[in-house]
């Protein structure tokens, strides 16, 4: 198991910057810094949430933004005119400058002491899809469904906002009549069919292409793939949701009870809730469905809620972490735990791999950012000076 300490590694230079970065705006007071043994590593820069973007949720928890990257865009259509609602055009060149261009990133904005986490929603299950539209660009020809667009969740409703468009308003808004969604993810690594998650507070999952929506805005949801419906399989809250890397379209779904299930998006969206009883919470279990039906398989992680899973970029390695303020990694193929690791305080809530898969992040309600080394099985650097809880990396 990983432990809390701190050791030297030869390759911290190879995910921290060095301290010569004095162009970064930095709020008065904060400290931007890494701490390891050799000394300490200045941040790039701070990034707070935009304005535009609280704004336009009119006081809602914005839980999570994805960018989605479609590639092979045309030339750029002429903006078209926007509504008394929209977010700000900052919002954009806010997420392209921390976020980058390409593939798939997600970031919650942070408020005081974890408040992104909250929902203002209802417990009750999921029932039909409203579209609205508030810009007479919404039924536009010109989104083809290629770009990179912005992906978020406020209340009830999932946004598409095209990044580079200079339309305020999202090409698409979708409202979930009977719950929230809570997370999504985007795969860019899609060849055809679904690429978008969406897990929403009633444990449902709905699948969809995120082109196919584009190509048909400003009516109903598209093509969706529902899974666990009516909490078939599940009826605890969706925590996290990922994309299997290589596996041809496989997905992991996280819940606050500490399970997460594995879909095959190849099959339908039928459950098979014939998962055998868990006998002792406390101990790390994998069960296989035994029809041929989502989800294929359950793994029982801990007590409590998983918060967050994050994936190696080969597929090789799952992290989750949970309520209970523990870090799990696992080898995937296998069904085996390998390592983990406890917070200094409190709940761990998010987690993150590096490209290389030698490291993961993790932040909580310690107010620090732990750099774990998968190979050393122990805490390598950790930063200082958040002020609240740290809920996406």
């Amino acid at each position: 198991m990983m432990n809390s300490g701190v050791s030297s590694s030869s390759n911290n230079n190879n995910t921290m910057s060095s301290a010569n970065n004095n162009n970064a705006a930095q709020s008065p007071g904060l400290k931007t810094y890494f701490k390891t043994p050799e000394g300490r590593y200045k941040l790039h820069y701070e990034k707070t949430h935009p304005a535009g973007l609280l704004h336009y949720a009119h006081g809602k928890t914005v839980t999570q933004v994805t960018l989605a990257h479609l590639k092979d865009k045309p030339m750029q259509a002429q903006p078209q005119s926007s509504s008394s609602f929209g977010v700000s055009s900052g919002v954009r060149s806010a997420a392209a400058r921390f976020l980058g261009g390409n593939g798939s990133k997600t970031h919650s904005f942070v408020g005081g002491n974890g408040g992104s986490k909250s929902i203002s929603g209802m417990s009750g299950r999921v029932g039909s899809f409203s579209v609205s539209s508030s810009s007479n660009s919404l039924g536009n020809s010109n989104f083809d469904g290629k770009g990179t667009y912005l992906v978020f969740n406020v209340g009830d409703a999932i946004f598409i906002s095209d990044l580079n468009s200079r339309d305020k308003d999202p090409v698409k808004s979708i409202h979930f009549s009977n719950s929230n969604p809570v997370c999504h993810a985007f795969d860019p690594d899609a060849k055809e069919g679904h690429d978008l998650l969406i897990g929403l507070n009633s444990g449902d999952v709905y699948s969809v292409s995120l082109r196919q929506q584009l190509q048909d805005v400003g009516k109903k949801l598209i093509g969706a793939q529902h899974y666990n419906k009516d909490g078939a399989v599940n009826n605890s809250r969706c925590t996290s949701v990922a994309w299997v890397p290589n596996s041809d379209g496989a997905f992991v779904v996280a819940h606050a009870d500490g399970n997460f299930y594995v879909y095959d998006k190849s099959k339908d969206g039928s459950a098979d809730p014939s998962f055998p009883v868990i006998k002792d919470q406390t101990q790390f279990s994998v069960s296989h469905a035994r029809y041929s039906k989502n989800p294929i398989a359950r793994w029982h992680i801990c007590q409590g809620s998983i918060n967050s899973i994050a994936i190696s970029n080969d597929g090789s390695y799952i992290a989750t972490v949970g309520r209970d303020g523990y870090l799990r990694v696992f080898d995937y193929k296998n069904e085996q735990l390998i390592c983990g690791g406890k917070s200094y305080y409190g709940a761990l809530l998010c987690c993150a791999w590096s490209t290389d898969g030698k490291y993961i992040l993790t932040g909580g309600e310690d107010d620090l950012v732990q750099v774990w080394s998968v190979e050393e099985h122990k805490v390598v650097a950790w930063g200082e000076g958040h002020s609240s809880w740290e809920n996406e990396i």
